[in-house]
């Protein structure tokens, strides 16, 4: 997701002052409780221009009250005064995206045909650890399941897509009888 310089901006901020304060952690599951929260009619609430910043912190703080770390919650009141709360969901996303890098955390999907249990995901990422550039990293695998690839995974890291789908393969063994069929018709 590509977030604008406003998210980034408010979301450094954000990160910056809960490693310094030692809450990043803290701060970090704060977010998550929050996007997991704010949805439907709470969302459309928060970014409601009609209803003013005062009335949302009130609602923040009687949905969130003790539940957050009262950094997230001077963080937030803070976007609510400012009219930020329209790059809610950016900031957040960003933040997220700023504390797996902070702590090398790459974003791992695996898509599978059927659905398999944790042991396969892991031998998946044992073997990306082999990877030159992925020694040192930890994953945060989000699973999927798609029937069309037939068989084996594909895994998508970051911009890196590895496919060992049987579908793939079919299509490589596919393309290659096209081109020898073209060839014996040159003969």
């Amino acid at each position: 997701m590509r977030q604008s310089k406003v998210a980034s901006r408010y979301a450094k901020a954000l990160f910056d002052l809960a490693l310094e304060t030692s809450v990043l952690e803290n701060v970090k599951e704060d977010i998550r409780l929050i996007a997991a929260t704010t949805v439907g009619e709470l969302h459309a609430v928060m970014m409601s221009p009609v209803i003013r910043a005062d009335k949302k912190e009130k609602i923040f703080a009687a949905v969130f009250g003790d539940k957050v770390n009262p950094l997230t919650t001077s963080f937030f009141n803070l976007l609510f005064r400012k009219g930020r709360e329209v790059a809610f969901r950016d900031i957040m996303e960003a933040y997220m995206e700023l504390y797996r890098k902070h702590h090398m955390i790459q974003r791992v999907e695996i898509t599978t045909a059927v659905s398999v249990d944790d042991k396969v995901h892991q031998k998946i990422l044992e073997s990306m650890h082999r990877v030159k550039g992925y020694e040192q990293m930890q994953f945060e695998v989000q699973a999927k399941v798609d029937p069309s690839i037939v068989g084996g995974f594909v895994l998508q890291v970051g911009d890196t897509l590895f496919d060992a789908s049987i579908r793939h393969d079919l299509h490589v063994i596919r393309k290659q009888f096209i081109e020898n069929m073209y060839v014996q018709k040159i003969r």
